[in-house]
């Protein structure tokens, strides 16, 4: 049996006078890859008269870029969402053979494409 957990986020900034800003970068959405059934999401954000574009980064991960043409005094924030929380099992995967024993290589296309994450900082 599983339950349904509703989650809200309230982010509110009130400023003493008119106010430009720069374009914000809200990551509040979860991620399509994500295992945890989501039943409903939304983001709302105020003031109204802005512009987004949703896009992704590099790991898959949605990140809405909003854009506020005119000054404001109140920026709100609000997201909810209902997930399922269930059991998962993070092991259910299975091991190439060349990976059985410890160390391995990959093979040289993979090993290229890894790069970026298997550099020694």
């Amino acid at each position: 049996m599983s339950i349904r957990v509703a989650i809200r986020h309230q982010t509110r900034y009130d400023y003493d006078r008119p106010v430009s800003l720069s374009p914000h970068l809200i990551r509040l959405r979860p991620a399509a890859h994500c295992r945890t059934p989501i039943h409903s999401y939304s983001l709302k954000v105020e003031p109204a008269q802005h512009f987004v574009n949703w896009q992704q980064d590099p790991f898959g991960n949605f990140v809405a870029r909003y854009v506020f043409p005119e000054k404001i005094s109140r920026l709100a924030i609000d997201v909810e969402l209902i997930a399922e929380m269930t059991v998962i099992n993070p092991f259910d995967f299975f091991v190439e053979e060349y990976a059985d024993n410890w160390p391995f290589e990959y093979d040289e296309q993979l090993a290229q494409e890894l790069s970026p994450y298997l550099k020694i900082r």
